[in-house]
């Protein structure tokens, strides 16, 4: 019997059945970091984009999640100041999925599959993987998630009806540095792909981060267990279904549920 979707949230909003390695991302050629599983062979993986001014480090639990589930994490260091080049950080996100799949990671030597490779990210760098995911040159993304996307330079609405692949998209209802109307409600209405719109309740566009971090001074919003906890769930749901062919997921990612409300779905899941 299918599991309902309350129980996939719950399930999915644990920590999954892998232990779970961190890396320097630095040793393979760009600064940053990657958690891998301990052990596996053709595995998914996710690059993941940071927000404006935040380092990956603020999203360590996020990363080591998706690895506890299966799929390699990793997040680069790069285009961190005040005025990065979306473009260059777009380039990176590209970069870094080529670095993990182009050698062995972890002791056990671990190895990731290039047909299942996605892009996720937050603020800007939700915006820098809606343009690495338009890029027409190899590998090929397969899934996007975002949480509060913040629009880029070129812009990443423009750059979403170029995208096929599936997208899910998490808005904050309580952003006020990327209000929702104008930036991740503009990149989901143009996807050209199937894609899906969620809002998160009671979520700021710092709800995701983790820690304290001095650009809280500058940005509204702080951290939120209770907007981690559904992002963790979604998008390990999301990558998942989609990196891995698995229909396990499909009822979670088809549903609304508490505090996370679908506002467009254009046919999400894989079929």
């Amino acid at each position: 019997m299918a599991s309902k979707p309350k129980e996939l949230l719950d399930e999915l909003s644990h920590p999954g059945p892998h232990e779970v390695l961190r890396g320097n991302l630095a040793l393979i050629g760009l600064p940053g970091v990657v958690f891998t599983p301990r052990a596996g062979l053709g595995l998914p993986a996710v690059a993941f984009g940071h927000g404006w001014l935040q380092p990956p480090g603020r999203y360590r639990d996020l990363l080591s999640h998706l690895a506890s589930w299966g799929i390699v994490a990793a997040a680069p260091a790069t285009q961190r100041g005040p005025l990065p080049s979306h473009r260059i950080f777009a380039s990176d996100l590209r970069s870094t999925l080529d670095l993990v799949t182009g050698v062995r990671l972890g002791p056990d030597g671990i190895s990731v599959d290039r047909e299942k490779l996605g892009i996720a990210g937050h603020s800007t760098g939700a915006g820098a993987a809606v343009l690495a995911a338009a890029t027409d040159s190899a590998p090929k993304i397969r899934a996007i998630a975002t949480y509060a996307a913040a629009q880029t330079f070129p812009s990443a609405t423009e750059a979403a009806r170029r995208i096929t692949a599936p997208g899910l998209h998490l808005a904050a209802e309580e952003d006020l540095v990327a209000p929702r109307i104008g930036h991740v409600e503009a990149i989901a209405k143009a996807w050209g792909g199937p894609v899906q719109l969620r809002t998160l309740a009671k979520s700021s566009h710092l709800a995701v981060t983790e820690g304290r971090h001095w650009s809280q001074l500058l940005l509204h919003g702080k951290p939120h267990r209770g907007t981690q906890r559904l992002v963790r769930a979604l998008f390990t749901a999301f990558f998942l279904t989609h990196l891995t062919g698995t229909n396990q997921y499909e009822p979670l990612l088809e549903a609304d549920v508490k505090k996370a409300a679908v506002d467009l779905d254009e046919s999400p899941v894989a079929g």
